[in-house]
């Protein structure tokens, strides 16, 4: 069914479209009814970006991708879903880094004119490859070629360039993706996050809120709500609404620890002692960021600590250090030699200067 409603879609619109292109479009989906199916179970899935549901599209994409080895989308979405889950649910990055890069070799080789194949290959180089962010951006753009209408696509682009410090150009692609998909509420939420690097936390704000709008569960977008309250001082508003999206993430460590730094910061520095006990007791049967742990230690004023947590990080390739070189939070260290030198063993020495 999935084939011949593209094949009539190419002879609609044959007249505007080369051979080469028309060709693409036939070919984006498979042709097993079954391996369809599968592939659309893991967009639901993944969509809600908790660590079981990430669990169950990963299992989604490989039935699909094994039914139908040349199922270029279903392997670019099992690339996209492995490397998201290093950010998204407190996967250790070391278990899904060679995997998630195999698959988007994979959805290349299958689809080599795919947006969605270059996307993901550019989104592994952007979370596990800090010295390749040129090449992540070429890779976006790549694939803003083949599909300028993928709003998930220019959203992606535009958070990679707020962490590279160009936000004018950031802001402009963001608001594409708006433009693009207006009922989104990851586009929304995004969208928080790069006005929140480009310290605009009104902005942040306001984003934030259009998220949660558009969906009451959707706990990435109270964690941008969280964080952009927290910098305009509204301080017991930040930690209900990261109460919130700790409720909603399925135990995802960014709530919590956001939440223990906001209450460390804030004189109640016992509430986030026994928070950061927890994620310690938690660490040993299960991986938790590194980055969890150092944050909390900062809000508590441990900077050395918090410098070693980083360190611990790094050697584990922890996904969530590309935040460092623009969230506000860490301006406290950037004066600090040894933050200096972290920065430049990721390879970020010279970018992401945030405005001032």
């Amino acid at each position: 069914m999935q084939r011949e409603l593209s094949e009539d879609i190419v002879r609609q619109i044959h007249g505007r479209l080369s051979p080469e292109r028309a060709s693409t479009l036939a070919r984006r989906q498979t042709s097993s009814p079954d391996a369809y199916d599968l592939y659309l179970r893991g967009l639901n899935f993944e969509r809600q970006r908790t660590p079981p549901t990430t669990r169950r599209a990963v299992e989604y994409y490989e039935k699909a991708t094994a039914l139908d080895p040349g199922y270029s989308l279903a392997w670019a979405a099992l690339a996209g879903t492995l490397t998201g889950s290093a950010l998204n649910s407190d996967v250790d990055p070391g278990t899904v880094r060679d995997r998630a890069r195999e698959a988007a070799r994979r959805a290349i080789e299958t689809g080599p004119d795919t947006a969605e194949a270059h996307r993901v290959m550019a989104m592994g180089q952007w979370y596990f490859e800090w010295d390749r962010w040129p090449e992540a951006e070429a890779g976006y753009r790549r694939a803003l070629s083949i599909d300028p209408r993928s709003a998930t696509t220019h959203l992606m682009l535009g958070h990679l360039l707020s962490q590279m410090g160009r936000h004018p150009e950031a802001r402009q692609a963001t608001l594409r993706a708006r433009e693009l998909e207006p009922l989104n509420p990851l586009v929304f939420a995004l969208s928080s996050q790069v006005a929140f690097q480009g310290r605009d936390y009104t902005e942040a704000m306001r984003f934030a809120e259009r998220a949660i709008a558009l969906d009451g569960e959707f706990w990435i977008g109270y964690v941008m709500r969280g964080q952009a309250l927290e910098q305009l001082g509204r301080n017991d508003a930040a930690i209900e609404a990261l109460t919130m999206a700790e409720r909603f993430s399925g135990q995802n460590s960014k709530p919590m620890s956001l939440r223990a730094y906001i209450l460390a910061r804030t004189g109640r520095a016992n509430q986030a002692e026994t928070m950061l006990d927890a994620l310690d007791t938690a660490s040993r049967d299960r991986y938790v960021p590194p980055y969890a742990m150092a944050l909390i230690s900062l809000g508590l004023g441990r900077r050395d600590r918090a410098l070693d947590w980083l360190e611990r990080a790094l050697d584990v390739r922890d996904v969530h250090l590309i935040y460092l070189p623009v969230d506000p939070k860490w301006d406290a260290l950037r004066s600090d030699p040894r933050f200096g030198s972290l920065l430049e063993r990721c390879g970020w020495a010279g970018t992401g200067v945030a405005p001032g």
